[in-house]
């Protein structure tokens, strides 16, 4: 059973090194479900019958160990040591290092998977798509359950909640490629039509208030950028527009409901279908997002977005950014 388990640890360990280095394209929802089902098989065989069984070993030792004593008395010798009956009893009912790497860690495992699945999961933001609500390595929180249960890696839902709402910052697995995770600001719902002309943002055919703001300096390209304060159904927050970008916008490629959408030379105009939502960066011109790949679909939301724990070199960027 050791050399079993030897061989499961390597390859897993194997597997999560080149899952974070970046060699392997893997899914983590999967290996974590599957690290706590392995974990939980091992934790289940210690309980009902490794434990029970070094427990029936240390009796018989105790037994042996009377008998003995008895036997050496009745000769006249002294009997055996309590010190030799306790070590000896400690080493069989110690856990060997298989079941300790795994059963041990089971209780560990399932609450972090319990924890990541249905309540809160962090991630890292690795661009700059969403500036200046959120930054080049943020660190932020995301409510798995405010948009409801959902099953881990399947993600079928399984109790309903609230519904995202325009100007909500939510997670969702990218439409092209699911296997990654992206996050934008919620813009339409289903039903709405959402134009983007001459890089002004409408709803429904009613303009979405915006004022000046002072110019954001971004200090990595050590450049200032055009700040505008948004507000959409009574959310407040700030977009940048580089005036040095044309208003036209291209799509990557098909998608599905294609057809709802118009690109004039103005930018564009979708209406959303149901169950679906339109999504858009807040550095506007540096965004890749539904403008150009479309609608993300109801199955695809990961949670909403609320929180920084962290941001190593900014430690002021720690907060809430609702």
């Amino acid at each position: 059973m050791s050399a079993i388990t030897a061989v499961v640890l390597a390859a897993f360990v194997a597997y999560v090194t080149a899952f974070f280095v970046g060699a392997v394209e893997g899914n983590f929802a999967l290996l974590l479900m599957s690290a706590t089902a392995i974990t939980g098989v091992y934790w289940l065989a210690e309980k009902f019958f490794f434990l029970p069984r070094r427990r029936s070993e240390a009796r018989r030792l105790q037994l042996a160990h009377h008998e003995r004593a008895l036997a050496l008395e009745k000769q006249g010798f002294a009997a055996p040591g309590a010190d030799d009956l306790a070590h000896a009893e400690h080493k069989l009912l110690m856990q060997p290092w298989w079941l300790d790497w795994t059963a041990g860690l089971f209780p560990v495992i399932l609450a972090v998977f319990v924890l990541r699945s249905f309540l809160f999961e962090p991630f890292k933001i690795p661009s700059g798509s969403m500036i200046p609500t959120l930054r080049v390595g943020d660190l932020i929180l995301v409510n798995k359950f405010h948009y409801g249960l959902r099953l881990p890696v399947f993600n079928t839902k399984l109790m309903a909640n609230n519904e995202p709402q325009r100007g909500d910052v939510m997670v969702f697995r990218y439409p092209p490629q699911p296997s990654l995770d992206y996050i934008k600001r919620v813009i339409g719902v289903p039903g709405d039509e959402v134009a983007y002309l001459n890089k002004k943002l409408s709803i429904n055919g009613q303009t979405v208030s915006r004022v000046n703001q002072p110019d954001f300096f971004d200090g990595e390209q050590m450049r200032y950028t055009q700040q505008f304060g948004e507000m959409l159904d009574q959310r407040r927050y700030s977009t940048l527009n580089d005036e040095n970008r044309a208003a036209y916008v291209s799509p990557i490629a098909d998608f599905p409901f294609r057809d709802n959408c118009r690109y004039p030379a103005e930018g564009v105009v979708c209406k959303v279908p149901a169950g679906h939502y339109f999504m858009m960066g807040d550095n506007r011109d540096n965004s890749l997002d539904s403008r150009f790949w479309g609608f993300v679909p109801e199955a695809n939301i990961v949670g909403k977005a609320f929180f920084v724990w962290m941001n190593f070199g900014d430690l002021g960027r720690i907060g809430s950014f609702e």
